[in-house]
């Protein structure tokens, strides 16, 4: 019982992880795509201003994701860091050079050296998605069990390339979504329509891929795609569906706080389908929550460790979000920092 719980938050810090963490990526992937020096001053400016207060904070999800699955289930840890120690490796570097890139870019005065950073930034927010999910498809596709060793064909099989570009898609689609309300809060109209226009190819472009991951995972990850089509996850597919509608028709009209909702409800539900779809594995069909757990004392504190992280951490980062929506973490101008009181 106590490891069927442990395994329900370890599903929510990864759907709280593509939701959050999605969302930076995604503004890393609009980025990239700006065009030139001139033609991307405008989005790229967007893109500065709605991360810089929050940006860090979205990674404390992925190391919840890591603290959970090392402690309480430390099988399925070994098991997937030895089978695909590659690709994570490649989307750590990412991660590492992201952040290096995105930190360096604003206080850099040369042209070059911003353009130098701004390109690290952006290409590691492509690869760093990318690398997630193929790794994520090597376990849907029963590649990876105990015992498994580390090798290509583990994580470039049709389903890891399919949840590669789902994955990569899925940022593209939340980073637009977000960025759509950042202009409106900025008041920015033009990068309003700008974003928008841009939800809605990638919400297209993800509806396109879900539906060839549907052909896909028929054939080649047969257990999941059984989980995808009947029972709960058949239901956190229809729920992701159903949200999905409710994004286009709102981004159809004029665009509010709603829409970010329904947005992270598309992902959120489409993670969630996943997790449902592979029970009672965490290595379909290899290794199941029972017996991957930890010792039961071991997972008896985790539970009450996360519980007590859980009451500190989330109404800190709720706190932080809200700020930022109401513009109160916005950096101090040059004029400010003169004027302000006791300045000299």
């Amino acid at each position: 019982m106590t490891a069927d719980l442990v395994a329900v938050v370890l599903l929510l810090a990864v759907t709280a992880y593509a939701c959050a963490g999605g969302t930076d990526y995604g503004a890393g992937f609009w980025d990239l795509t700006a065009g030139g020096t001139e033609r991307g001053r405008r989005p790229r400016w967007l893109v500065d201003h709605a991360m810089a207060p929050v940006w860090e904070v979205n990674n404390v999800w992925l190391i919840f994701v890591l603290v959970v699955m090392w402690t309480g289930f430390p099988v399925l840890f070994q098991t997937v860091f030895s089978a695909m120690w590659l690709p994570l490796a490649l989307a750590v570097v990412g991660m590492v050079l992201r952040g290096a890139g995105f930190a360096l870019r604003k206080p850099t005065r040369k042209l070059a050296g911003r353009r130098l950073y701004g390109a690290v930034f952006a290409t590691a927010s492509v690869v760093t998605p990318f690398f997630l999910g193929a790794a994520v498809g090597g376990v849907a596709s029963e590649r990876v069990s105990p015992g498994t060793e580390a090798s290509a064909d583990v994580w470039t099989s049709p389903t890891s390339l399919v949840f590669g570009l789902v994955a990569l898609a899925t940022t593209a689609f939340l980073g637009a979504v977000f960025l759509t309300g950042d202009a409106r809060r900025f008041g920015a109209p033009d990068l309003v329509g700008y974003f928008r226009r841009r939800a809605l190819a990638s919400l297209a472009a993800l509806t396109v891929l879900a539906v060839v991951t549907g052909f896909v995972t028929h054939e080649d990850a047969p257990y999941v795609w059984r989980g995808l089509t009947h029972g709960l996850g058949l239901l956190f597919v229809v729920l992701a569906g159903a949200a999905a509608l409710a994004t286009a028709w709102l981004l159809l009209r004029t665009p509010g706080t709603w829409v970010r909702v329904t947005a992270v409800g598309v992902v959120a539900s489409a993670v969630v389908a996943w997790g449902m779809a592979q029970r009672p594995y965490l290595l379909p069909t290899s290794l199941t929550v029972a017996d991957a757990a930890g010792a039961p004392s071991t997972l008896t504190w985790l539970a009450v460790v996360t519980l007590v992280a859980l009451v500190v951490v989330v109404p800190a980062v709720v706190l932080l979000y809200r700020l930022d929506a109401r513009g109160e973490l916005e950096e101090l101008t040059d004029s400010e920092l003169r004027g302000g009181d006791g300045a000299p």
